[in-house]
């Protein structure tokens, strides 16, 4: 069997499904793995965390591509992107090859159309509460693996959720990944560090209307550090968000520091080392609550969001309609910890399946159960 892991987007995808990739190819000899990353960048950070499981024997290659279509895609790609079609369109031999991939986004489901016999998997890149993350074409895939009861349960309840021998519950592989991952200590002083991660979506994000506020609240703050890391694609489309408010006073500032897109915004560097999350609708705060601590949400868009289960993270922390309210919320966020600490844990153990074996490992194990499954059918099939 050939299984291909595709990564045709920025770096984010890669820390979500890598570490089965590398599970597969260590502890399945005979099963040959190709992962393809879609750029340099990913290219580089795959090899990286390679390293981590020295008995793999998975081939890693940068995806095909014709060199002035590669050109325009750079030219281009500050306003949108033809990475993820130039994948399809130019790796068709390669995917030819294939018996199964995995994917963590939905577009690769049009390789339906070129490959009927090449079996599809998902495995999602986050595990948050927008309504993006149950989306219907969910059920297109052979094979989806969930993180955990409340994605199941949530697409259960919208008629989502593929059929029994679909899925499988295999947790959050990217916590393996980064399971050595230590706290790192950004500032040289005594202050609480603060981590405000908004979301890049216009219709959902803080950023647009109340951003440039708490930069210039931290800016000027005697108490509070700041992480400012939102979602690697906020500031990856110049036509939507201009980053052109991130003045110098503030990469200048010695308590705050500005990253919006390295590696460090989505390998939780910053999730592990802030004292309390700042945001909106991210799936970080997820991660974040690996260890509980004090939450706040802004709502910048004015949102319903009681008992709206595409806002259950917002159970978490103090919810902000008014920006002249964050100093005062942060003042007590600490104190009142207390009222969301058992929330939190209940929240984080119903979205994430957590077992003695690493996640990695037990999704592994089920893509290779789905594919010899698949096989015996396919053998007895008249």
């Amino acid at each position: 069997m050939h299984i291909g892991f595709l990564f045709n987007h920025r770096h984010h995808q890669v820390f979500h499904s890598v570490g089965v990739a590398f599970a597969l190819a260590s502890h399945y000899p005979d099963i040959k793995v190709t992962i393809i990353a879609a750029n340099a960048e990913n290219f580089f950070l795959i090899k990286k965390l390679g390293e981590q499981f020295p008995s793999h024997r998975a081939s890693i290659i940068q995806s095909e591509s014709y060199r002035p279509v590669a050109i325009l895609h750079q030219a281009l790609k500050g306003w949108f992107s033809l990475e993820k079609l130039i994948v399809r369109s130019f790796n068709q031999e390669l995917f030819r090859q294939l018996d199964a991939l995995v994917v963590s986004e939905y577009t690769s489901l049009s390789l339906r159309h070129t490959h009927k016999k090449l079996l599809l998997m998902q495995i999602p890149h986050g595990a948050g509460d927008r309504e993006v993350s149950f989306d219907k074409r969910i059920r297109e895939f052979d094979l989806v693996l969930l993180p955990g009861e409340k994605m199941r349960d949530r697409l259960a309840e919208l008629g989502r959720l593929p059929s029994e021998k679909n899925y499988a519950i295999t947790g959050y592989p990217k916590f393996d990944l980064l399971a050595d991952k230590q706290a790192v200590r950004y500032f040289d002083n005594d202050r609480l560090t603060v981590l405000y991660n908004p979301h890049f979506s216009p219709a959902l994000s803080s950023w647009h209307r109340m951003g440039p506020a708490v930069l210039d609240y931290f800016y000027h703050s005697k108490k509070f550090n700041l992480l400012f890391a939102p979602h690697i694609m906020l500031f990856e489309r110049r036509w939507k968000n201009k980053a052109g408010c991130l003045s110098q006073r503030y990469a200048d500032c010695p308590h705050m520091l500005i990253d919006t897109g390295s590696q460090r915004s989505s390998d939780m560097t910053y999730t592990l080392c802030a004292d309390l999350y700042l945001g909106d609708v991210s799936s970080q705060v997820y991660e974040f609550l690996l260890r509980p601590r004090p939450c706040i949400f802004l709502n910048a868009h004015q949102a319903t969001w009681r008992d709206n289960p595409y806002y259950y993270h917002w159970q978490f922390g103090r919810v902000l309609d008014d920006i002249n309210t964050l100093d005062a919320a942060l003042n007590t966020a600490w104190e009142t910890h207390d009222k969301y600490k058992q929330r939190q844990k209940q929240a984080f153990a119903y979205t994430f399946a957590r077992t003695t074996t690493p996640s990695s490992l037990r999704a592994a194990r089920k893509i290779v159960d789905f594919l010899q499954s698949t096989r015996q059918s396919d053998k007895q099939a008249p």
